[in-house]
């Protein structure tokens, strides 16, 4: 790189003192986890994802509110179902984690296939930039990597707190690819783009009230959804696609599945792409929302003059008020 450089975090010394004893302890536990047979994780890791839904009692209740927002024609025990489901994945997202960061090329192909990928050899043969929409289904980090090994791509994402984990997450995820760039970093991405990158983008989380449109998302009318999505997409040399990931059943590993958009992104409005986006995202979701990163409070920012939370209890037992008096009717 000439005119961009990014300067990924470097091992420093003080990684060695007492405060970080801890993350490497964790470190240490997940890479060795990583080593064993791939069913045996999965295994373990949906036994762990168990053991979160009856201790991570704030994040179970997060969950089954996204659900009830999301879903609201299912039933209480169809939307508790899905989301123990969930944590299950969760539980063996963590191990998929270690996957991602330390197998080698080799071992994880032999886990991944990919279909469609064609659509993004096309476009990097005419040198374009690849915009490519990802979502928050919980194997992202072998999404990240599976794409790498066969294209290595540029993403957007958000550095740790701690610096180690920084330095330790900016490595692994690297690992089939070629950086990272801070998610603030719009004109680092731009750059990119214009260099015929294939650069990965999320845009189905609630990212707050600045440069996000207020659109339907699931059930929820006025979904925060950033627009983001088209300051990249109207870049004169990207082509926007969407992936998905899935987990095969009987431990054969993953699928990744390349697509163009079911309505063209850009469309030349902000709050058009926003929907679009959202419908994309609707469309991966239903087709497998055991897989979905359901834990965050993806409504939590409210259009101006709404000042109450989805999340607030006295807005939750209001609703299940008016449903229940809907039902005796």
């Amino acid at each position: 790189m000439n005119q961009y450089t990014v300067t990924p975090p470097r091992f420093e010394w003080s990684f060695l003192l007492p405060k970080y004893w801890p993350t490497w302890l964790s470190i240490s536990f997940l890479y060795l986890i990583s080593w064993l047979p791939y069913r045996l994780q999965l295994m373990l890791g949906t036994m762990l994802g168990v053991v979160f839904f009856k201790l991570m009692k704030k994040r179970v209740q997060i969950t089954l509110r996204n659900l009830e927002l999301a879903y609201p024609e299912k039933p209480d025990s169809e939307r508790r179902r899905i989301a123990q489901e969930v944590f299950k994945n969760a539980g063996i997202a963590l191990f998929e984690t270690g996957i991602a960061w330390w197998w080698p090329d080799w071992r994880l192909k032999r886990k991944v296939k990919l279909e469609g990928f064609a659509l993004v050899e096309q476009q990097l043969a005419q040198k374009k930039g690849v915009f490519l929409l990802l979502f928050h289904f919980l194997p992202l980090e072998i999404h990240a990597r599976g794409v790498g090994l066969y294209h290595p791509s540029v993403g957007l994402y958000r550095p740790h707190n701690n610096a180690l984990m920084e330095y330790m997450q900016t490595k692994g995820r690297s690992r089939s690819n070629k950086y990272m760039l801070g998610k603030k970093d719009v004109k680092g991405m731009l750059w990119s783009l214009a260099q015929g990158e294939l650069c990965g983008y999320l845009p189905d989380q609630d990212y707050g009230p600045n440069r996000a449109e207020f659109v339907p998302l699931f059930s929820v009318p006025d979904a925060a959804t950033t627009t983001g999505t088209s300051i990249f997409a109207n870049h004169s040399n990207a082509v926007t696609l969407i992936s998905t990931i899935e987990r095969l059943p009987s431990g054969r590993g993953y699928c990744i599945r390349f697509n163009e958009p079911q309505a063209a992104i850009p469309s030349g409005n902000d709050k058009d792409d926003a929907i679009r986006v959202n419908q994309e995202v609707e469309r991966a979701v239903n087709a497998n929302p055991e897989l979905y990163m359901w834990m965050h409070r993806r409504f939590k920012t409210r259009p101006p003059g709404h000042e109450t939370s989805y999340y607030q209890r006295s807005h939750i037992k209001k609703k299940r008020s008016k449903k229940k008096r809907k039902d005796t009717a």
